[in-house]
């Protein structure tokens, strides 16, 4: 088959398009025709730079969010079978003992991250990650939404508690989990800000529903939602990006007793905080980067069942790996960049 390789770390030019054999397969395991995957800054850019919290052994596939169709089955499969359109879940299940434990998960590795992702016309997963996807969900927006709105639905509604009229600020806000986080809110019967740092940005995100938009690299951010909110302040900021120069206007957008909550950190992770207003305020900060238990089926479920937008940058060929990571890294696109292992 072929896959997206790398044998070294460095810049998007390690990503080597090359001829590797097909795996095989284990007793419970399944082999997925990969239809769609995306290139995710920190996912697939720190971990292709080594910056990411796990290093890979090489040579490694990337690729954490495959999404397609069963070809092949092992000989103990019985929750799936062949033609089955899936979406293959991050975490697979481990026994190694120094594998990171999950609640109610045990221990886990990551697809994509420490074992071989979906850069490839094929992937191997055990059969237990595999979630069916809906009939009238597109395998690109099914990779998105598998991707990301399980997270935002676990910030917005298991975090945040967010409710009718509340008031949510979302940071990033025509990025994945950015979008989904504003659509989730929506859905809640929230108030909701869009911030983000760019006029076309914001527009990206009142597309997709959002009441207020906000360019912070030009507006004041927390005078601005001051202002919207009446001085209130919102509930709930999906802050999700670890910008020192972003970060205080997202806390100081808080109002008492609110949350920001946060499962990102590229643009940098370090930040200063005014613990005076944390504790005055009756302030929580929480890191959330997972989904609630069952809540990848949900969100695909909810995807099949409302008009879940997702924005897509554009899709490119599998062979084209390094110019997307480029491109991703450019920081020039609005929306996901997928690979299609299907495209020429």
């Amino acid at each position: 088959m072929k896959a997206a390789v790398m044998h070294e770390f460095g810049g998007p030019e390690v990503l080597k398009y090359e001829e590797i054999p097909t795996p095989e397969l284990g007793l419970n395991d399944v082999l997925v025709k990969v239809q769609a995957v995306s290139v995710n800054r920190t996912l697939d850019l720190e971990v292709r730079a080594n910056n990411y919290a796990r290093t890979p052994p090489l040579p490694h596939v990337l690729g954490v969010d495959p999404s397609g169709v069963i070809e092949r089955v092992g000989q103990e499969v019985e929750n799936c079978k062949i033609g089955d359109r899936v979406y293959c879940s991050l975490f697979v299940p481990s026994d190694d003992p120094s594998a990171v434990k999950l609640p109610g998960v045990g221990g886990v590795d990551f697809l994509g991250v420490n074992v071989w992702g979906g850069y490839a016309e094929y992937v191997k997963v055990p059969d237990s990650v595999v979630h069916s996807i809906p009939d009238n969900l597109e395998f690109y927006d099914a990779t998105v939404i598998g991707r990301h709105l399980a997270t935002a639905i676990n910030q917005v509604e298991g975090i945040g508690n967010i409710s009718e009229n509340d008031w949510v600020l979302v940071m990033g806000a025509a990025g994945g989990l950015g979008s989904a986080a504003v659509q989730v809110a929506k859905l809640n019967g929230a108030n909701v800000i869009a911030a983000a740092g760019a006029d076309v940005r914001v527009e990206a995100a009142m597309s997709v529903g959002a009441d207020f938009g906000v360019n912070y690299r030009s507006q004041d951010l927390a005078e601005e939602v001051s202002r919207i909110t009446e001085g209130q302040g919102v509930k709930l900021v999906c802050e999700n990006i670890g910008d020192p120069d972003l970060f205080n206007g997202a806390f100081n957008s808080l109002g008492r007793e609110g949350k920001l909550v946060t499962a990102g950190a590229h643009a940098g992770g370090q930040v200063s905080l005014d613990l005076w207003k944390l504790y005055l305020f009756q302030l929580q900060i929480i890191g959330e980067p997972r989904e609630q238990p069952g809540g990848l089926d949900k969100a695909l479920k909810l995807a099949g069942e409302q008009e879940i937008k997702t924005l897509i940058d554009r899709v490119m060929p599998l062979s084209e790996a390094a110019e997307a990571h480029a491109l991703v890294d450019s920081r020039s696109g609005i929306g996901k960049v997928i690979l299609d292992p299907t495209l020429d």
